[in-house]
């Protein structure tokens, strides 16, 4: 259950956290959408330092704007943040340029390029300033289909809301005087350049996919709608197809 109390004990729970790694603040990518600007106020309600990167690659203008305002008003609002913004477009170019002298070009691949090249960036920043990457993603995204990408925005040292469905994530929002345009703005990656939404490349929304997520984790029985039948298999498409993101990598142990 999310309540007004959430807010502090995740908080509380990142703190101690930090102080128990013996490292010295919080690494934060904001994207522009709820999940970021959740994650990066908590961080900074710990009252620890935090360092809040807003990372355009080729973005869409309505997501580096919403991403640099809440930037700035961490900064505004809290002496313990600093932030940064930091154009990976040249960086992202000259890869891709490099690349295609050597294969064809697949879109999906460079998406998670990009993902991957932001995580790149934090981890510049946490080994310089000694901190820790804080991840952004929700529990149906972590834990449900896994939609988001391994080793790119997945790669992160502490995830405060991968227990928290997308509606609780919201609700936390509204609690934390979170920006109405960022709480109200569409789901997105941000990987590609045509904007597309996470429910067009999903075919369902996150409400749906989270009714999909308890249906089948806790073994309802039932009878589903048309509607719901297609949104369970969309969602074990996914969760099958991205099932190695969500398990831990497979180990050859020499007493097998």
């Amino acid at each position: 259950m999310v309540d007004e109390n959430t807010n502090n004990l995740i908080a509380e729970w990142l703190k101690d956290y930090l102080e128990s790694s013996g490292l010295a603040c919080f690494i934060v990518g904001v994207s522009g959408g709820i999940d970021s600007a959740v994650v990066s106020t908590l961080c900074a309600n710990t009252g620890m330092p935090v360092w809040v990167l807003n990372i355009p690659i080729h973005s869409q203008s309505g997501n580096t704007n919403l991403s640099q305002r809440q930037c700035d008003w961490l900064t505004e609002n809290y002496q313990n943040v600093q932030s940064a913004t930091v154009d990976m477009t040249t960086a992202f170019d000259s890869y891709a340029e490099a690349v295609l002298d050597h294969i064809e070009a697949n879109d999906l691949a460079f998406a998670n390029a990009k993902s991957r090249l932001r995580m790149m960036l934090l981890y510049q920043y946490a080994t310089t300033h000694h901190g820790l990457v804080v991840g952004t993603g929700n529990k149906v995204e972590d834990f449900g289909v896994g939609f988001y990408t391994k080793y790119g925005d997945g790669g992160v040292d502490i995830s405060p809301i991968a227990d928290l469905t997308k509606t609780q994530v919201r609700h936390l929002a509204c609690n934390m005087g979170i920006l109405n345009e960022i709480i109200e703005a569409p789901p997105t990656d941000g990987l590609w350049e045509d904007g597309r939404t996470d429910e067009q490349q999903i075919g369902a929304t996150y409400e749906e996919l989270e009714w999909a997520m308890d249906y089948i984790d806790n073994n309802r029985t039932e009878p589903p709608t048309s509607r719901q039948q297609t949104v369970l298999k969309i969602f074990m498409d996914y969760r099958n197809t991205n099932g190695h993101k969500m398990t831990p990598i497979p180990v050859y142990r020499l007493d097998s």
